[in-house]
């Protein structure tokens, strides 16, 4: 009789505010009590076959270590069941009674007027009751491994008291049932339960089935009344029986790839994996598989996507495992912020982690990892382009993006990947920095020339291709930053838009040569063009068929650029190299027709129709025309055709 006797008692607290809190604090996603209680269960199971090893417990031939996760929006349940450890009596009573409990006065203390804190609870061990913030009532049902231990029954009604008594289970393991409250009858839900279990589950070191027990029920019903014959009645139920146990499959993958050693995976399983975990059909351009025992445990795999869209619109996704338990994507405080650009997963069990495996404490450890994991990128980069240059010069249009962002956001980065940068020149071949500044140092010493739209930018360019000089193409949203950052790192090298300097292209002439010549045509256009701000300059340049150009002083287009990163630009249709003309210079060449008809016609029929086409023509070169000078200009060119052809 003694063997069935209910003990009661208080759970170690002095105080009856502690469920309230634990519903409202515990941790600030409450699906996370699901990750909770079927990582517990995987423990029970971990510990088990570490005793197993350690010869104190010998499993069945068949052992099938397993968890089982079973809802019920009929009954409003969601259970757990694992067949590990088990407990006693007295392991529950110091485990779930004790345990958990203690501090919880101080607890309550500290945090009772912290009404936005978040993650608190978790310094004390609570995992477990975390399932309190969705049920009013919690059973536990366990037996101990051990040999001649009797079953527990434990239960809670979300109180501070419990009851305990002797069980019926009949087999090793742990079983708990949560009684949801009505605030959460979703969590009895079938894809409400196993989108839970495929966000936080899905990599768990131990198979975890899902059971529908009210669709269970209804096909243990069909095959009930599919005859009345008792005996085959009875026949068809246990075929049944059989088959439904022979066909579940687990939700999760118990053996994920990054627990694998690398020379055991192949290209296609790397490629499975990152289209299951991510849904991302394109294949990643490769990967690194980080596989570290010493001097901290660390393994993942980190992926290198085809980055199709502008950087600040970016962003990847890194998970975070603790021992195949998902903890969060993309904390800061691990993940280097460049490298949030890949996706890919991390499992470090070192991790120091609360209690509650929901926060990181942000310490000199946390950073010794983020640093080993940015080398192991640039390690994997260096060596690549050292070793396999083709296949390094194949990805860099995809990747630099990526390697400028970790060199302006990231020094130790930034310091092994100097030697690996590379630039696109006019002829598509790719080179660095010091091998451009070596192939141009007569012409353009320690100038670089680049280009940011070939299309917009192509009379430059073929000036350029005819002076037998060269240029790089920068056309990437982070090109602006990282050129500075470039030039900050090497005090003697300045990079100028192609658009920028003309000097390389002029013939060598005195400047009172052209003085007279400079001062009646800036008259001219600016009288016509009715703009007295117009910066206006004449240069004989060799090309005599080039009538005119513009130039765009590089500081003031970086700074207008900048300008319109922060949101303070001109409004569409006007380029944002351009902040109100500023910087920008009318240079028209005096070797050429049309120019030299303006100088010798100021007051003709035509010269004005040849002012505005000119500056015009010199503006197209460099950027699109606002609308209504569009229409001005394609109206004006009809006219101009039409004097040709009377």
């Amino acid at each position: 009789m003694a063997e069935n006797k209910v003990n009661k008692g208080s759970l170690s607290i002095n105080s009856e505010n502690i469920f309230p809190i634990i519903k409202k604090w515990l941790y600030s996603d409450h699906d996370i009590f699901l990750r909770e209680l079927v990582s517990n269960g995987c423990d029970a199971i971990t510990k088990l076959k570490k005793l197993d090893i350690m010869g104190e417990f010998t499993p069945a031939d068949d052992e099938n270590y397993k968890i089982d996760v079973i809802a019920s929006s009929k009954d409003k349940t969601l259970t757990i069941i694992d067949n590990g450890l088990g407990m006693t009596k007295d392991e529950v009573n110091e485990y779930i009674n004790q345990i958990a409990f203690s501090g919880a006065a101080a607890f309550l203390e500290k945090y009772k007027d912290k009404a936005n804190e978040e993650q608190i609870i978790g310094h004390f061990g609570l995992g477990f009751y975390s399932a309190f913030m969705v049920a009013d009532k919690v059973t536990i049902d366990t037996k101990s491994y051990r040999k001649g231990t009797k079953p527990v029954h434990w239960e809670c009604e979300g109180g501070t008291e419990y009851e305990m008594s002797a069980g019926d289970k009949t087999d090793r393991g742990t079983k708990i049932t949560l009684y949801l409250n009505e605030d959460c009858y979703e969590f009895s839900n079938e894809f409400r339960v196993k989108e839970i279990l495929d966000k936080y589950c899905s990599f768990m070191p131990v198979p975890i089935f899902f059971t529908n027990a009210d669709e269970a029920l209804e096909k243990k019903d069909e095959v009930i009344d599919v005859d009345t014959s008792e005996e085959k009645t009875e026949a068809e139920g246990e075929e049944a029986e059989t088959k439904e146990n022979e066909g579940p499959k687990p939700v999760n993958d118990p053996s994920p790839l990054w627990t694998k050693h690398p020379n055991d995976c192949t290209e296609e399983e790397y490629k499975d994996f990152y289209r299951k975990v991510f849904r991302d059909f394109k294949e990643p351009l490769f990967w690194i598989h980080l596989n570290m025992d010493y001097p901290f445990n660390l393994k993942g795999i980190l992926y290198f996507p085809k980055l199709n869209t502008e950087y600040d619109t970016l962003e990847g996704t890194i998970k975070l495992y603790n021992n195949q338990v998902f903890i969060a994507d993309n904390i800061k405080e691990v993940i280097p912020e460049f490298l949030m650009l890949l996706k890919g997963v991390i499992d470090c069990p070192d991790l120091p982690l609360n209690v509650s495996r929901s926060a990181l404490q942000n310490d000199g450890f946390v950073k010794k990892i983020s640093d080993y994991i940015t080398k192991k990128v640039a390690d994997k980069l260096a060596g690549m382009c050292k070793t396999d240059k083709e296949e390094y010069e194949k990805f860099w249009d995809d990747l630099s993006p990526f390697i400028k962002f970790g060199c302006l956001k990231d020094d130790k980065f930034n310091e092994k990947m100097t030697d690996y940068i590379l630039f696109k020149n006019i002829e598509g071949k790719y080179v660095t920095l010091p091998e451009y500044l070596e192939a141009g140092k007569e012409k353009y010493e320690n100038k670089v020339f680049y280009i940011t739209d070939k299309l917009e930018q192509a009379s430059y360019i073929k000036m350029f291709e005819d002076e037998g000089m060269d240029a790089v193409l920068l056309d990437h949203n982070i090109d602006n930053p990282f050129i500075t950052h470039l030039e900050q790192a090497n005090s003697d090298v300045k990079f100028l838009r192609i658009d920028a300097d003309l000097e390389n292209f002029k013939e060598e002439v005195s400047e009172d040569e052209l003085k007279d010549i400079t001062e009646s045509l800036t008259e001219t256009f600016k009288k016509v063009l009715d703009n007295d701000k117009l910066n206006v300059k004449v240069d004989k340049l060799k090309n005599a068929d080039i009538s005119s150009m513009l130039t765009v002083s590089e500081d003031s287009r970086r700074m207008a650029e900048m300008m319109k990163a922060y949101g303070m630009g001109m409004g569409d249709g006007i380029d944002p190299a351009m902040f109100g003309g500023e910087g920008e210079t009318l240079v028209l060449n005096a070797n050429n027709d049309l120019v030299k008809y303006v100088i010798d016609n100021k007051e003709g029929d035509t010269t004005e129709l040849v002012v505005k086409q000119l500056y015009d023509l010199a503006v197209l070169a460099n950027h699109p025309l606002p609308a209504e000078q569009m229409t001005e200009f394609v109206k004006r060119s009809n006219e101009i055709l039409k004097k040709l052809t009377v």
